[in-house]
């Protein structure tokens, strides 16, 4: 036995040709580094669309909630594959006078998969802010389609004009991680589709503005938190490289604005409306994030707190013009976070930049600022226009909005014959009676949604 044992030892010795790695090189280390900081970030970026899930879900009522959750799950995995197909090569392929990629869809020719991850991300978070601002009542499938054209088409255009050389590159726009690229898009797609839809019923009485409460502010919170955590990923991850001068600089901006923007939104409600509003302050750190986003790694640690005051403020007084001023039904606040938050980080560069000298504060001119002016204009017309003409041409061929009945009812049973929450047989009331045919039960969310019923 010891024999046999001893010749396999000998045998395996013989054959065996050792391997050795390569020896790094500070070079393979670098790139190494640089592709784990992308590739978490990527990870953080992803893991914001459970944030904007809960989000939805908690501040809005419980009979929608499965809706929302299957809208989001459909968001991250439609943008993922139409963004490989052809949003990437519109974006980040060779330039067509500055306009539109030429190359580059299926990632053919591509070696830097690890970029493209990233950015797919980022596309599937533009389409997710028209999510919140339609929650309630418009069709799953007509959702899907105007999901489809905003990330094959009408976000990879816009991020081809800044992130790719394109014109308004050219012309010295700056917007480091998306405030206009991402989140003014989203939004102004989000309040077209909104101007179109219409309000959920009973959100208006003639004058009257009543509240649909949100049925789940904690959860909401949750995914406030989780969103500010992945923000980190969204802006330090735009570095595309583990700078440590650079890094570092950026998160801090985010963290500084966010938590300036969180301060001024809860004290502004309690100085107009004599409490602190929660929902609002919530808001607010969205608002804050949102705002830095364009200029974090261009402004002052003081400026960024500064851009974080002013979101705070405009997001509160935003929202309030948008639902009582406006009458356009935000039950999120996507629009108002996204859009006017994202316009004044956009123009807030132009104020406050000092990685180039030229933020009108510093004494640069106003040439930066007339320039993110000229961006963001651009931004709105073009999504305007081309999430407008599509929105009609599909709501004329079959209506976006779900029926009345269905509305009522929820869409949870509407479009995916469920609820989210079951309690039978604990809360029996006479609102166990069927409701336009059909019975809704006394589920803890039918007992929940009663809470938000308009007065």
């Amino acid at each position: 036995m010891f024999k046999k044992t001893g010749f396999l030892l000998i045998l395996f010795s013989a054959i065996a040709t050792p391997t050795y790695a390569a020896t790094p090189t500070t070079e393979s280390l670098e790139l190494s580094i640089n592709l784990v900081w992308v590739m978490l970030a990527a990870f953080l970026v992803f893991f914001m669309h459970a944030g904007f899930a809960m989000v939805e879900s908690g501040f809005t009522r419980a009979k929608n909630s499965l809706n929302i959750l299957m809208k989001n799950f459909l968001t991250i995995s439609l943008a993922t594959l139409l963004y490989f197909v052809i949003g990437f090569g519109l974006m980040f392929g060779t330039s067509a006078g500055g306009f539109f990629g030429i190359d580059g869809f299926l990632l053919r020719g591509r070696a830097d998969i690890d970029f493209f991850v990233f950015q797919a991300v980022f596309a599937a978070t533009c389409a997710t802010i028209i999510s919140g601002a339609v929650a309630e009542r418009i069709k799953l499938s007509s959702y899907i389609i105007i999901t489809i054209a905003m990330t094959a088409v009408i976000y990879p255009v816009v991020g081809h004009w800044v992130w790719n050389g394109g014109w308004l590159a050219q012309l010295g726009f700056v917007d480091f991680a998306g405030s206009s690229v991402v989140h003014l898009t989203g939004a102004v797609g989000a309040l077209t589709v909104v101007l179109i839809l219409g309000p959920r019923i009973g959100k208006y009485s003639g004058k009257k503005i009543n509240a649909i409460p949100g049925h789940n502010i904690p959860l909401g919170a949750l995914g406030v938190f989780i969103l500010w955590l992945g923000w980190f990923g969204f802006n330090g991850g735009s570095t595309l490289a583990a700078d440590p001068s650079l890094v570092p600089r950026v998160v801090a901006a985010t963290l500084l604005s966010t938590s300036a923007s969180l301060v001024a939104a809860a004290f502004y409600t309690k100085l107009r409306f004599n409490k602190i509003d929660p929902s609002l302050s919530l808001n607010g750190v969205l608002g804050g994030l949102v705002g830095i986003t364009a200029g974090c790694a261009n402004v002052s640690l003081g400026g960024s707190i500064i851009i974080g005051l002013v979101s705070g403020v405009i997001l509160v007084e935003g929202i309030r013009f948008l639902e009582t001023k406006a009458k356009i039904d935000d039950p999120v606040g996507a629009i108002g976070v996204h859009g006017i938050c994202g316009i004044w980080g956009t123009l807030a560069v132009g104020l406050f930049d000092v990685a180039g000298g030229g933020g009108l504060f510093y004494g640069g001119g106003p040439d930066l600022f007339l320039t993110q002016l000229v961006g963001v204009v651009a931004v709105i017309v073009w999504t305007m226009l081309t999430v407008g003409s599509f929105t009609y041409a599909i709501n004329k061929a079959s209506s976006i909005r779900v029926s009345k009945e269905d509305e009522i009812a929820g869409l949870d049973f509407a479009e995916h014959g469920s609820n989210a929450y079951e309690l039978k047989e604990t809360l029996l009331t006479s609102e166990t009676e069927p409701l336009y045919g059909k019975s809704i039960g006394s589920d803890l969310a039918t007992r929940l949604n009663s809470l938000g019923k308009p007065s």
